[in-house]
């Protein structure tokens, strides 16, 4: 059998994937937005009817978000969404250090661990 061939990542991943610049940093923002909203309804140990009730969507858009689907739902919708669960999300913007001309663009979570992604 013959081994597939592995390249290293950038540390990018969606650009690694093949989306722009623009693209990943929108995605990078949502993935983290969105692993936030995950673990907050799996610590109330809600069921999907219930995080419904409480985000004013229907089960269906729920199931969505629990496996990943980020399509359909905004950055502003996601801030939203983890408003209504009682739960802060803060957006810092400053300017970039001496010797780099473009900004990137960061998420962290400050849930369980302290993971930042990007």
């Amino acid at each position: 059998m013959r081994r597939a061939a592995v390249t290293k990542g950038s540390g990018k991943v969606f650009q690694d994937l093949g989306f722009s610049e623009e693209k990943s940093a929108e995605l990078i923002l949502k993935s983290s937005l969105l692993q936030a909203l995950q673990e907050t309804i799996k610590d109330r140990d809600w069921k999907q009817v219930e995080a419904a009730a409480q985000l004013g969507i229907d089960q269906a858009k729920v199931s969505k978000l629990l496996v990943g689907q980020m399509a359909g739902f905004s950055i502003e919708r996601l801030v939203n969404f983890l408003s209504l669960m009682g739960q802060d999300a803060e957006v810092t913007v400053r300017k970039v250090p001496r010797g780099r001309q473009l900004g990137r663009v960061r998420a962290r979570t400050t849930r369980k661990s302290d993971r930042i992604v990007g």
